[in-house]
């Protein structure tokens, strides 16, 4: 029996910078940046949004202790978009404040505030290149809970603030490769008061790919090294290195293959954290809508495997995707993996609006008439310390009619725990300790609109997940369904009516359901 351990520091606290001053450090870059050039478009869009809910169950407790209140919310948010020659921005804020007709609920929250920022400046044209990003969301406690969809519901929620800056160097050797090395700096923070730890991390990579001097037989290297500081698992260094070849067998089909070697340094009883990889693959483009990718091989935890498919006509666009990948939590915030709304429905309007800033803002003014969701659910990230094995099987379409929209995802996550269950000691207590072992989630979720004229449309969503612990069995059955109307009352005012019912676990150590039933009514002003 062997330990393959890392340098764990748990009781010892990690020293971290000012917060601060680390979150302000992409708005600060970016801001060196700007040039004259760099305000040729932007747009800075105020919104305020208020909303009325009557919820039977505002605090998503069990049925028998399930009270019903009123809630007023007040939502000042703004976005901000700016496409320059150097700098392209896209950031949003939301703060929420909330009242209560009921003084006896709890779990509930008095406020909620949420952002996102992304941001890609061209520091030294054809040379140079810097990507900022930061976010603060809600975020599920456990997966065997009640979902933090409802902002000012605190039952199985924290707030999870995530940053990340990484200038890289991008340089063409002429027709014979192309260089990028890159450098990352990220954070993920919050969830302290559940177990889970603040970490930070820096990333260092470099990808060398062969450029049109070879157009058969193509080559390409990959390497990076992260070395991370987090507070519940000391510091950690992971290493990855690949070298790949792809080889031209015909006009629309390539044939692809990669050899590797993986080096992970977490806390493992009797488990390999290394080893040598390989893979062996194709992809078939017939058309500039169709294209299907896929590999099969074998990493060091065992086989393994890839799909990305995709096809796309007038009205319709179909993705399918497989991935199988060591993660972490931290991981999963920084790079999420639910279904972009706008991205779905950007691949449809290609060909009818070829600029690119154009076809956002038709997008994003569909979007905000018809009453659809940002984003497409799919598997529940929770929180765990712990480096996982994650097999997704994702499939999404989007289908669009003379005057409707529907958007469908369905999915299959299994979460396989690599490293040892002390790390999520914090977050578990003993008793229910191999709950995030080994977990499957399965499930689906659909959001359709109709118009109905010019100004109204109406709208419903579904989603359901199954949620299984495969050592312990403890489930969790999610639903969530909702539907109502939108209303255009003039170019900057909406209103929508809605109701919703959903149910669930009411928590971990309770496993008895909830229900909650509600009525929403939103009126948002853009100014």
């Amino acid at each position: 029996m062997t330990i393959t351990t890392a340098n764990l520091s748990v009781h010892r606290p990690v020293k971290w910078p000012r917060s601060a001053a680390l979150r302000l450090t992409p708005l600060a870059v970016a801001a060196l940046l700007l040039s004259n050039q760099a305000w040729a478009q932007w747009r800075v869009v105020p919104t305020i949004q208020l909303r009325e809910t009557y919820s039977d169950n505002a605090s998503n407790q069990a049925d028998d202790q399930a009270h019903g209140s009123f809630i007023s919310e007040a939502a000042p948010s703004l976005s901000i978009t700016g496409t320059g020659p150097r700098l392209k921005v896209a950031a949003s804020a939301e703060w929420r404040k909330f009242a209560y007709s009921n003084d006896d609920i709890g779990n509930t929250r008095n406020s909620d505030r949420r952002y996102q920022a992304v941001a890609n400046a061209i520091a030294v044209k054809d040379w140079l290149y810097v990507d900022t990003s930061a976010s603060g969301s809600r975020q599920a406690v456990s997966a065997f809970g009640p979902l933090p969809n409802n902002s000012y519901t605190a039952n199985n929620g924290t707030d999870i603030r995530t940053w990340s800056i990484s200038p890289y160097v991008r340089h063409q050797f002429g027709t014979t490769a192309t260089l990028n090395a890159r450098y990352q700096r990220d954070s993920v923070e919050g969830g302290t008061g559940s177990g889970f730890g603040n970490s930070l991390a820096s990333t260092g990579a470099f990808d060398v790919a062969s450029g049109p001097a070879f157009p058969d037989l193509g080559w390409n290297v990959h390497y990076s090294h992260q070395d991370m500081s987090a507070q519940r698992t000391g510091k950690t260094t992971n290493e990855n290195s690949l070298a790949g070849l792809q080889y031209r067998a015909t006009s629309h089909l390539s044939l692809t293959s990669s050899v590797g070697y993986d080096k992970y340094e977490y806390s493992a009883l009797s488990e390999k954290t290394s080893g040598r990889s390989w893979s062996a693959g194709f992809i078939w483009q017939p058309s500039t809508r169709t294209r299907i990718a896929a590999t099969v091989g074998r990493r060091y935890f065992g086989n393994t495997g890839s799909l990305d498919a995709s096809y796309r006509t007038p009205h319709t666009v179909w993705t399918v995707t497989y991935a199988d990948i060591v993660t972490t939590s931290r991981q999963q915030f920084l790079l999420p993996a639910a279904v972009d709304t706008a991205a779905m429905l950007d691949q449809m309007l290609v060909s009818r609006y070829p600029d690119p800033v154009q076809r956002q803002q038709i997008v994003q003014a569909y979007i905000a008439q018809a009453g659809l969701p940002p984003t497409l659910p799919s598997a529940i990230p929770y929180l765990s310390n712990r480096y996982m094995r994650n097999k997704r099987l994702q499939g999404g379409a989007t289908l669009r009619g003379a005057r409707s929209t529907l958007l469908f995802t369905v999915f299959k996550e299994r979460m396989n725990a690599l490293s040892l269950q002390q790390e999520d000691s914090t977050l578990l207590p003993s008793q229910l300790s191999s709950l995030n072992e080994d977990t499957d989630q399965k499930g689906a979720s659909a959001s359709a609109d109709y118009k109905l004229s010019s100004r109204t449309s109406a709208h419903a969503s579904l989603y359901g997940v199954n949620v299984k612990s495969l050592r312990t069995g403890v489930t969790n059955d999610i639903r969530q369904l909702s539907m109502g109307l939108s209303s255009r009352f003039d170019t900057k005012t909406t209103g929508s009516l809605d109701l919703r019912h959903s149910k669930g676990r009411a928590g971990v150590f309770d496993n008895r359901d909830y229900h909650e039933n509600a009525i929403v009514a939103t009126l948002t002003v853009q100014y």
